[in-house]
This record gives structure tokens, C-alpha cells and sequence, in this order.
């Protein structure tokens, strides 16, 4: 070692004699000695680390780093939904379609493109609680037949759908919408769908409490409030209003159901609601009770928080798990109900179902015939839309029938169907015949009536089947050759995402491709025994890979065994309920 000249002569000797000692020792090397030479990276007491490196902070969504993010989260951060009205304008004015990205931020607009089931776009509204003015029936109708394909349809949220439309027409039915005070914004991808409520609310005599108002509450709530927006997956909510129409709450991803507090409880006596959570049937699962009752005015930022934890720990890596069942599942029911009441200006009420009066089961297939409203010489008829379908001259003729004989006021059900309303006693029956003239009836015993059917593979690339077509075909073979005495729901559904919630029917069935003769055909999964509410049961499958060509006669068989063989009239799903599946499969195939 080189020693300064700067040093003196007994230093230097010092010094030569220090290192010398220190070459004949072995020093036990410096274990993790970081990159510039330093031995630690924890700082002293006090001091700024220096000795650290600098951290390295990935972006992150709600803690879920980017590089985690599934491409449709990556697909939002790069522009969100409710920020492309320029290339809406774009697309409209080149009249060309998305890519895959673009395709899934215009849903976000209630736009879907279709393909290849569809070359076109498909138009979603938002319709809260399901009602809209005659005059609003009529300027649907109009967009259907300017812009699209001459017919709309009714969904299983109360909501309308209209199709093959061209992507130059893009703008012009969304300024319509606007023009008709209406909107499609967040009515698809990972937003909270159309919400509903008891399409009988504020007219039905046995209600508890008029749904409306709460779920038109939350659906401006949620227009005007960007961050309900940016949740994980689609999100369900319905309200219940305990009346004649189920609106199968129990289905949603949040149930608000009305019930009755007595005098002698731990909350004051009242109306409440109580909440429910995680409702997914395509899932095989129903709404768990959370153990809370609400007060009707709470129940808008109730819904709000639920959202909000949702938003904020549901999976955004993974699709498939990305409901909000998927998050109750991991963190239980009570947890869950603790951060969420965390966002709230106010305490949350528990109280056990048992110390709840529950409603009276709603009427079976309720939503079909005419029913005497709470206002004294009215009524409602509920009228059956085959699978939802209507062509757009019946939809100007129902909303003639609703103006001229009712106040212009329409329903829609989630069963697919619709409700004339405020109709007077003297006008019942030229309102009935008017809406047979139309093509639809008000018969509750019919095949017809109990039918719901997803769009089907003619209009969405999910399906296997033509459900829509295959229902209509289905009913009129079954309507011929067998009389029931009381409702039967039919639910066909494409694929086992369960638009048509297959899992609740009476009969149930998925559609799915089979072999037959060496080809594949269009066939179904058949289920029995589905129902929601107060009796819920998910069906049971009972038959598997059932060709079309097949079935019509395997379901007339079923019935007319059914008929023959129950007990003291019992309904078919009582009748399905209290036997095995091996023990239908026989009786079935005799």
C-alpha cells in the first residue's frame, strides 16, 4: 500500500504497521453487501435510508398491480368508456366497427357489437323499474324501424333491446334516447345493470311498500356518480316491494326484499328492507341474507356501499371470478357487511330473518290477466310477449291500447312481458280484445305465458341454440297437445352464462351443441324443479344432451305424466321436488 508523502515519518511507520497486522487475520466477510458497497439497507435511527435503493412503486388498481390486470382493466385505464364520444362520432361518421378494445368500451354507451352473430350493433337501455310512457313505446319503436331491425325485445331486466343496427347510426339512436328522456349509459360490461323493482309498485293492494321510487333513486345515483362506473364484473340490484309480481330479487347481486319489523323487536317497528347479497343462478347460487334490515330511505346508500367495497376489492385479474359472489365467498357475509358499513353516515340495523313478517308468495304467473289496482275503479293486464318479441307495429298498437284506455303508463317485467295499466273498470274488456288483435293474450295457464328465452345464437356469439325460435316452435306443439289448469315456466337459455336463469324455471333448459347422426345439432340440458323467492330451489338437471328434434315430445310426455299422476292438484315443481332425479328419469321414460 501506497502511503502520502503528507504523512510523517512515525505515522508512516504506524501506519505500515496497522495494515500489516491487519493482513496476517482473517476477517469474516460482509454477508449482503448491496451493490455500492454499503452492508446495510436499513436506516439509522432518525436518518433518512440512503443505503436503500429507491423504491420501485408499480401503478396499481386498487392494490392489483398492472401487470396483474386482466386486458379489459388494462383496456379502462387506457381510456374509459364515458370518454370515447369522439370516436363514437368517428366510427358513426366512417361507418365502420370497433376493435376488440373500442368494442368493449361501447358497451359502456349500451352498444354492442354483435358479430359474427350479428354484423350490426345492438342498442341496451337503461329503463329504471321498468316503466316508460306510450309515448316512449312509440319513439322505440321508431328507432327500431329507422335505425334497426323492425323489432325490439323485452329482457329478463325489464329492459328493451334493439338490433341490427349500422355503425353509422350509432349517434343518431343515442341522441334519440335523449330526445325521449331516456339513456343506455352503463347498460352493459362492468357496470350495474337496469335496476329493477316490483312492476306492480304503487298500484298493487298488497304491497308493502312502493319499490319505484328507490330503484329510480339509485338509478340517477348511479348515472351521476362516475366511480359506479369502474367495478370489476356486471352487478345486479332489485327491489321488492312485496306484491303480487315476484321481480326474483333473490337473483341479484344485491336484493333489496321488503318485509314487516312487529312491536317487541330490536329495531322500531316498520317497513324495512332487507338485504340480500350475491345472487348469481347462472352460478347456481341465490342472494344470501346479510342480517341487516334497512330503512326504505337508507336503502340508496346502502346499495352505493355495497358497490363501492366491491369496486375496491373485487378481482380485477380474473373474469371468471370477478362477481361479486367471488369476494363474499373469500371474505365471508359479516366482514363484508363491516367495511361496507364503513362507508356510511349511519349505523346498520341486524336483525334475524325470524323476527321479520315475510310477504305472501306472490301470484303465480301474476304478470298475465287483469288484477284490480289499490286505486278504486282501476285495474292492470298483464299481457304475454311471446320470448319478448315485439314487431313495431304492435309496439305502437300497445302503446295506443296504454293511452287510450289506460294513462299511457307501461310496465315491463322481468318475466318478458308487459303491463297495461290504470285501465277503468268500463274500458277491461275493449283493452283485452285490443291486445288479442295485436298478437298477444292475457292467459296464465297458457305454455305461451310461462316462456322466457335469451336472444339465442341468432343474435349472440355465447348461444349454442335458437332459443327464441325453438321456444315459439316448442309452445305451439306443447299448447296443442296438452291443457294445463295452472302456470308453468319454461326458460330456455343459450349457454351457461343464464340470461334466461335456466336454474329457476319450472323446466330449465341450456342449450348446447350435440352429436346426433355422426353432425352436431342444437340440443339441451333439461332441468326441473327451479323457483325463486320465499321456496327458492336451484333446478335439478334431470336429462342430458336432449336433441332438439327430440324434445317437444320428451317435455309433452313429462306434462301429461305430471297431470295424470299428481297429488291433490300439487304444482309440477311440487310434483318434480319430492322425488329423485333417478326416480324422474324412470317415470319420465315409461
Amino acid at each position: 500500500m501506497t502511503i502520502s508523502e503528507n504523512f510523517t515519518d512515525e505515522q508512516k511507520e504506524y501506519l505500515q504497521g496497522f495494515f500489516a497486522g491487519l493482513s496476517t487475520r482473517k476477517l469474516a466477510p460482509f454477508v449482503g453487501v448491496l451493490s455500492d458497497r454499503r452492508i446495510t439497507a436499513a436506516p439509522a435511527p432518525g436518518l433518512e435510508n440512503e443505503a436503500a435503493p429507491p423504491p420501485t412503486t408499480e401503478e396499481a388498481v386498487f392494490g392489483t398491480p398492472l401487470s396483474d390486470l386482466c386486458e379489459q382493466e388494462i383496456w379502462k385505464l387506457e381510456q374509459h368508456g364515458l370518454d370515447i364520444w369522439d370516436k363514437l362520432l368517428a366510427h358513426a361518421e366512417e361507418n365502420k366497427f370497433p376493435d376488440k378494445a373500442d368494442a368493449f368500451r361501447f358497451r359502456f354507451h349500451g352498444l354492442f357489437y354483435v358479430a359474427p352473430a350479428q354484423n350490426s350493433f345492438m342498442l341496451r337501455c337503461r329503463i329504471p323499474a321498468g316503466r316508460l310512457t306510450a309515448d316512449q313505446l312509440r319513439g322505440l319503436a321508431d328507432v327500431a324501424d329507422d335505425w334497426g331491425g323492425g323489432y325490439a325485445d323485452i329482457t329478463t331486466r325489464a329492459n328493451f333491446q334493439i338490433r341490427e343496427i349500422a355503425p353509422k347510426h350509432l349517434v343518431k339512436v343515442l341522441l334519440k334516447l335523449q330526445e325521449l328522456g331516456m339513456t343506455s349509459r352503463g347498460s352493459g360490461v362492468d357496470n350495474v345493470r337496469n335496476v329493477t323493482a316490483s312492476p306492480t309498485a304503487g298500484i298493487d293492494p298488497s304491497e308493502l311498500i312502493d319499490s319505484q321510487p328507490y330503484a329510480t333513486a339509485l338509478h340517477y345515483y348511479i348515472l351521476n356518480n362516475r366511480d359506479m362506473y369502474n367495478i370489476p364484473r356486471k352487478f345486479n340490484v332489485g327491489f321488492d316491494g312485496g306484491g303480487a309480481i315476484s321481480v326474483v330479487a333473490d337473483t341479484n347481486d344485491i336484493g333489496f326484499s321488503a318485509v314487516t319489523v312487529p312491536e317487541g323487536k330490536s329495531v322500531p317497528p316498520g317497513v324495512y328492507f332487507r338485504v340480500q347479497l350475491a345472487g348469481i343462478t347462472g352460478h347456481s347460487q341465490f342472494a344470501a341474507d346479510a342480517g341487516i334490515v334497512v330503512k326504505p330511505e337508507e336503502s340508496v346508500a346502502v346499495a352505493a356501499a355495497i358497490i363501492r367495497v366491491f369496486a375496491e376489492n373485487g378481482d380485477r385479474t380474473n373474469r371468471k371470478k370477478a362477481r361479486l359472489k367471488y369476494l363474499i365467498d373469500k371474505w365471508g357475509i359479516p366482514k363484508f357487511v363491516e367495511e361496507m358499513e364503513k362507508k356510511l353516515a349511519f349505523p346498520l340495523q341486524r336483525l334475524p330473518v325470524a323476527d321479520c313478517r315475510l310477504t305472501h308468495p306472490p301470484i303465480p304467473h301474476g304478470h298475465l290477466g287483469v288484477y284490480k289496482q289499490k286505486q278504486k275503479g282501476l285495474n292492470y293486464i298483464g299481457a304475454a310477449v311471446p320470448v319478448g318479441r315485439l314487431r313495431t307495429r304492435q309496439m305502437r298498437r300497445i302503446a295506443d291500447v296504454a293511452q287510450n284506455y289506460g294513462s299511457g303508463d307501461i310496465r315491463l317485467t322481468v318475466w318478458q312481458n308487459l303491463l297495461i295499466t290504470n285501465v277503468p273498470d268500463a274500458y277491461v274488456e275493449t283493452a283485452k280484445r285490443s291486445l288479442v288483435r295485436i298478437g298477444l293474450h292475457h292467459e296464465a295457464n297458457s305454455i305461451t305465458g310461462g316462456l322466457i328465452a335469451c336472444t339465442g345464437n341468432t343474435g349472440c356469439k355465447f348461444a349454442a341454440t335458437n332459443t327464441k325460435g325453438q321456444a315459439v316452435e316448442l309452445a305451439k306443439y306443447l299448447e296443442k297437445r296438452v291443457a294445463l289448469d295452472q302456470p308453468i315456466n319454461i326458460h330456455l337459455t343459450g349457454c351457461p352464462h343464464s340470461c334466461a336463469q335456466h336454474y329457476i324455471g319450472d323446466i330449465g333448459l341450456l342449450g348446447i351443441q350435440v352429436g346426433q347422426s355422426g353432425q352436431q345439432a342444437e340440443g339441451y340440458h333439461v332441468f326441473f324443479g327451479g323457483s325463486s323467492g320465499q321456496n327458492e330451489s336451484l333446478a335439478r338437471e334431470v336429462f342430458h344432451g336432449i336433441p332438439f328434434g327430440e324434445l317437444p315430445a320428451l317435455l309433452e310426455r313429462v306434462l301429461k305424466v305430471y297431470l295424470a299422476k299428481r297429488t291433490n292438484h300439487e304444482s309440477f315443481k311440487q310434483f318434480v321436488s319430492r322425488r329423485e332425479v333417478k326416480a324422474l328419469q324412470e317415470l319420465f321414460s315409461e
